[in-house]
């Protein structure tokens, strides 16, 4: 499996976990859309961080270095995330779709920041060496 494939795959599952989040917050609890999509984004952080380090990137990077860049381009994410749900929760895109759209900006941006910045370093072992540079 390539390492975009494992990123995807990971992302989806974390995707999950956020978009629960949010629907429990938003609609479960009536939050307003801003706060919940924030609240929802930072409550999914250790699930992604593990799930992208172990099944997205087979990283062996140091987790502190790892975990100190990985929480710089989450409070990244979730001021762009907050501001894009917001934004198009006042239009016919709604709260729903706004998520979509922020998780594809941030998508395509996070994989080469946790490629080559985040988790950047030795592969782990068991990670064939055909796919370590993919």
């Amino acid at each position: 499996m390539t390492g975009v494939v494992r990123y995807l795959g990971a992302g989806v599952l974390a995707f999950l976990v956020d978009l629960l989040l949010l629907a429990a917050l938003r609609v479960g609890l009536g939050w307003p859309t801003a706060i919940a999509a924030a609240v929802a984004f930072l409550g999914s952080f250790a699930f992604t961080y593990t799930i992208q380090r172990t099944l997205g990137f087979s990283s062996r990077a140091p987790h502190g270095r790892a975990l100190v860049r990985y929480t710089i381009l989450v409070a990244v994410n979730t001021a762009a995330t907050a501001l894009i749900v917001a934004l198009l929760d006042q239009t016919a895109v709604g709260w729903v779709g706004g998520k979509v759209v922020a998780t594809a900006v941030t998508t395509v941006g996070n994989y080469f920041a946790y490629r080559w910045w985040v988790f950047a370093g030795e592969p782990s072992p068991h990670q064939p060496a055909a796919e370590q540079e993919t």
